[in-house]
């Protein structure tokens, strides 16, 4: 059984190694995506610096990562705990690539890919609070932030087990934890600070930069 698990942490991690973002600017544009636009080798920054189709298809490979990292854990019919750490696994290595000389993206698709596969349900309904949220304010960080915020208070409300409410606060802590110089360099760049909340200048699918 240890070695199960070691083999399906070992796999979560190299899946969410594998860097789509990247692999996208490379390939359709023959950018560096970590050199342009905001820097982050994510969707949004594909969606902005490549383009909308681009950064769709990123979206829901990194989402993938995270869903298929869960899976084949609970197909090697491993512990819950180790199904928790494989998919963190995912993220860490999305964050961390072993094929980028582990300099990676913040992980937020990643993260919902393995709390998709976890509570499939109760993360659809915290996902429309992220699309209402970002339609709202096109700040697609605040929406998943406020999405992530929600999951635990569904899955308590469904009557979710309590590690995996006690799961998804800790990768909702370690995405704040990952987020927070972005966070303070948005807030030392967005002037009078409306723009950190609500940008009315910008749409996340939109692929001009602004002037």
């Amino acid at each position: 059984m240890l070695a199960t698990g070691i083999i399906a942490v070992v796999i979560g991690y190299l899946l969410g190694s594998i860097p789509f973002a990247y692999i996208a600017g490379r390939l359709i544009k023959g950018v560096d995506i970590r050199r342009v636009g905001g820097g982050n080798m994510g969707a949004l920054n594909v969606m902005r610096e490549v383009g909308t189709v681009a950064g769709w298809a990123v979206l829901f490979a990194d989402m993938g990562k995270g869903v298929l990292a869960v899976l084949i854990a609970q197909w090697l019919s491993v512990s819950a705990i180790i199904v928790f750490v494989a998919g963190l696994a995912a993220v860490v290595g999305h964050s961390w690539p072993i094929f980028l000389s582990f300099k990676g993206g913040r992980g937020a698709a990643t993260t919902m890919g393995v709390l998709l596969a976890l509570a499939p349900v109760e993360f659809a309904i915290s996902f429309a609070i992220v699309v209402i949220v970002v339609l709202v304010t096109n700040n697609v960080r605040l929406g998943v932030g406020v999405g992530l915020a929600f999951l635990p208070l569904i899955i308590w409300w469904f009557g979710g087990e309590v590690r995996l409410i006690i799961y998804c606060l800790a990768l909702a802590l370690f995405l704040l934890l990952r987020n927070v110089l972005a966070l303070k360099r948005d807030l030392a760049t967005a002037g009078n600070k409306k723009d950190f909340i609500v940008d009315k200048k910008f749409t996340p699918w939109q692929t001009k930069k602004r002037k």
